[in-house]
């Protein structure tokens, strides 16, 4: 009746380590009236767990050094007390990195298991997907003819926000980090990819390939992709601030240009975002993606590591770029206690 966790050890200086996390076994619990015990099958690893990770004001709280560290999970209902959580029940939610948790159901969203695959409820179809949805259509609103780029294309977010371009009509520029990264997002139908690590001088390089300009930028790096981006901008450009990665694990902060003239001088709109933002959406975006995954329109990349015990190396190798798509770990597999 073991239930083994994983715990934040220490707040990270810089890039996280394996000391960061420290394993503990608990006691299975067992759920009383109201809850559900849920087995862990997925866990999912996402860049944004490193800013809880520290203590710095966020969106977010941080994660609790010596209490378990929490983020997406797809679960099976194994034993339940609930009325409406029947054992067998798949649910995705925000969970504990445990083999085993305890809910009352509050924050759970069931999942059908008779459509796409379960694990997708934290991909394309969960909050990578809903983050490039919402992100793109809402904030960049892509033309027909307009050249939209995406970094970190190859991620979760990056690939989905790519081929929703696509769709819309869109001129699609993406930078990765290696050349089978760029080969991908050409099989996805980038028009252009760049590999930025063995690039010696990005900004040629995507002047190269937008010779027309960049309508559109979804940022998912920052850093001196997104100041070579930023020179390329065209008059009312749209900029969707996603995320930072380059600049997660560093100690100091980073100082580059300042890109307000360029924004001023372009009447471009920059916004940053959240996903949670477009909670009371959820369903709309839900709905729309199944629609395109089902009609072939959107393919979806899983990199899965396998074994409870492996989740801290799948978070790290995120900053290695180990990951094609959405980072996943499989735990165990449905339909058993």
């Amino acid at each position: 009746m073991s239930n083994r966790t994983i715990l934040l050890a220490s707040r990270p200086q810089g890039k996280p380590t394996p000391d960061t996390f420290r394993f503990e076994d608990r006691e299975r619990p067992t759920p009383s009236k109201g809850q559900v015990l849920l087995k862990t099958l997925y866990v999912s690893v996402d860049p944004y767990m490193r800013g809880r990770m520290s203590d710095a004001k966020s969106y977010v709280p941080p994660f609790e050094v010596g209490q378990p560290i929490s983020g997406g999970v797809v679960a099976e209902v194994v034993e339940s007390q609930h009325p409406e959580l029947a054992v067998g029940t798949v649910v995705t939610g925000n969970l504990p990195w445990q083999e085993y948790s305890l809910s009352d159901g509050k924050g759970l969203t069931p999942v059908p298991t008779d459509g796409p695959p379960i694990s997708y409820y934290l991909g394309v179809l969960g909050m990578p997907g809903l983050t490039a949805y919402f992100g793109l259509l809402d904030i960049c609103r892509p033309k027909e003819g307009e050249t939209v780029v995406v970094s970190g294309a190859a991620g979760a977010v990056g690939s989905v926000v790519g081929q929703l371009a696509k769709i819309k009509g869109a001129r699609v520029v993406g930078t990765a980090g290696s050349d089978e990264k760029v080969a991908y997002l050409k099989e996805l139908g980038f028009d252009e990819a760049i590999n930025y690590k063995t690039t010696p001088n990005i900004a040629k390089a995507l002047a190269d390939a937008c010779p027309n300009g960049v309508d559109c930028y979804f940022d998912n790096v920052g850093g001196d992709i997104t100041d070579a981006v930023y020179d390329l901008l065209n008059t009312h450009a749209r900029i969707a601030l996603c995320g930072q990665i380059s600049t997660y694990n560093a100690e100091k902060t980073p100082v580059g240009p300042r890109p307000e003239g360029k924004l001023l001088k372009t009447s471009s709109m920059l916004q940053g975002f959240i996903v949670s933002n477009y909670a009371k959406r959820f369903p709309e975006g839900v709905r729309e993606l199944t629609q395109w995954v089902e009609q072939g329109k959107l393919t979806f990349e899983e990199t899965f590591t396998e074994g409870f015990d492996q989740i801290p190396a799948a978070f790290l190798g995120l900053f290695a770029g180990e990951n094609t798509g959405k980072a996943l770990v499989k735990v165990a597999e449905p339909n058993a206690a």
